[in-house]
């Protein structure tokens, strides 16, 4: 993604407070940062979440997608919207029960069997839920022909979500954290965000 794109998405999502910087956060992991990607703060913002769809649809505009999909939920509205962009079908991947996986509803399959397929994603992590997506479309014989994502937090790779053909983020952000022990925002008394993350919990707990 180029510098001057990704200069300008940073600019919507902080103005929306979906980019937290220069904060005092507490991730649910435990450790701590200064930054957050509060990507909830995105969605009640329609035009600018509309923007920021077409632009995960750009790199993808010559690739003959016939479908997108994103994993339920907030990922099914970026599908639907990324696809009014490339003006073709949007369906969605729901959690298993134990939540281990992902699957395509049974109305959803016709639209995913020998069709060319872009899946897209919020937040790329770990990549483990894209990767659960991407399996499951290529089980019912669709062609993941790539991902398209707000988010890639995580240096998250092609190859690790299933060599697919292409790998598109809007930012690349990494993350720098460090354990509670070693924090340098604690040691100079930086108050904790408790807006975002787990600043509140983590107060809470220290007051026992």
């Amino acid at each position: 993604m180029k510098k001057d794109v990704e200069d300008f998405v940073q600019q919507i999502l902080g103005n929306v407070d979906a980019l937290v910087t220069d904060s005092h956060i507490v991730y649910a992991s435990g450790r701590h940062g200064a930054e957050y990607v509060n990507k909830d703060a995105l969605y009640p913002f329609t035009a600018d979440l509309q923007t920021v769809c077409d632009l995960m649809a750009e790199p993808f505009l010559k690739d003959k997608v016939e479908v997108v999909i994103g994993p339920a939920v907030e990922a099914a509205i970026l599908a639907s919207r990324v696809a009014g962009r490339l003006k073709t079908k949007a369906v969605y991947a729901e959690k298993t029960a134990d939540g281990s996986s992902f699957k395509i509803r049974k109305t959803f399959r016709k639209f995913i069997a020998g069709k060319r397929v872009l899946v897209v994603e919020d937040v790329l992590t770990t990549g483990n839920s894209i990767s659960k997506v991407i399996e499951e479309v290529r089980l019912l014989a669709g062609t993941v022909i790539g991902v398209s994502a707000i988010f890639n937090r995580g240096a998250v790779s092609a190859e690790a979500i299933g060599n697919v053909p292409k790998l598109s983020a809007l930012i690349n952000l990494k993350l720098n954290s460090w354990d509670e022990a070693d924090c340098p925002l604690c040691k100079h008394a930086v108050p904790i965000n408790t807006d975002v993350g787990n600043g509140e919990d983590f107060l809470a707990r220290q007051k026992r």
